[in-house]
């Protein structure tokens, strides 16, 4: 059943909906929009536009402006555990850290002295922890140095990188369950899926195995809310998965969405990067991510 905005396969899908849930586009013009993530004591949210190399920033109060100029094609961006911007740099082929004055820190952008692929995505564990997918999107066949594309787990404190896994085509999106007992990780390649890993000792990856087939298209960006459920970008908008897997429904997007995060009051809205627009929806369900 399909209302416009929404694509209802299951019952379970509107209990994350309210009575007055519609799919909005709040801002346009851009090129490649990706990388949200919200700023609640800005009441802002930050998100890349690839193609043009620049971080922008969108507030209802302000509208849309510049946040850094120069990018360096940066994909992916979170918030570290002291609310710091932290951010996969596609073109700078590393993982870097907003600091309180505005500087940048590299923080990681070699493995056993050998040059990252380009680092799409990127979620912060509640130990600190940064967790980033590093597929050869934005590099050429021959500036490849790494020999497979791996996820990694990057320990701040002591420069620790650590491959978790290698065994996706091209590893994407990521993302926690809310109690971080697994790692779900979008495969953007002709599997079209998403895998789910057991988290062993908060620093080990076992047991993977396909969550969901996504079609059309290809799962991207991925979030969990706090119940559990999980929401894949999709050609045709966002699909939202039970906790076990089961596709509850979609939310319908004019263009295909490449990620997403929560963010507004209590976390109910969920924010799509889609192509060239900016789009949200407010819904029943809370978005899972800390801060």
């Amino acid at each position: 059943m399909s209302n416009g905005d929404f694509e209802v396969r299951s019952e379970a899908f509107n209990a994350i909906l309210t009575p007055g849930s519609r799919v909005e586009k709040v801002a346009g013009g851009f090129r490649f929009l990706e990388g949200p993530v919200w700023f609640a004591e800005d009441e802002c949210l930050l998100f890349c536009d690839i193609f043009e190399a620049q971080i922008k920033r969108w507030s209802p109060r302000d509208g849309v402006s510049t946040f850094r100029e120069e990018s360096g094609r940066s994909n992916g961006n979170f918030r570290d555990r002291q609310g710091r911007l932290v951010t996969a740099g596609h073109s700078g082929r590393n993982v870097t850290r907003t600091e309180p004055d505005g500087s940048l820190t590299v923080l990681v952008d070699r493995y056993q002295g050998k040059r990252l692929n380009s680092p799409n995505d990127i979620v912060v564990k509640t130990d600190g922890t940064l967790w980033f997918t590093d597929p050869p999107y934005g590099i050429k066949p021959e500036q490849r140095e790494l020999p497979a594309a791996y996820v990694f787990r990057f320990e701040p404190d002591t420069g620790e990188l650590t491959p978790v896994t290698g065994d996706l085509a091209m590893p994407n999106g990521l993302c926690f369950s809310p109690d971080e007992t697994l790692l779900y990780v979008a495969d953007s390649s002709d599997r079209h899926h998403v895998k789910v890993f057991d988290v062993v000792d908060g620093r080990r990856l076992e047991n993977g195995r396909i969550f969901a087939v996504v079609e059309p298209g290809i799962p991207d960006g991925i979030r969990v809310d706090t119940d559990g459920r999980l929401y894949s970008s999709a050609a045709d908008g966002i699909h939202v998965y039970s906790a076990g897997g089961e596709l509850l429904g979609k939310i319908l997007v004019e263009q295909s969405p490449a990620n997403c995060c929560f963010g507004g009051d209590g976390k109910h809205t969920l924010y799509i990067t889609a192509c060239e627009a900016l789009y949200r929806v407010t819904l029943a369900s809370s978005g899972a991510q800390t801060p």
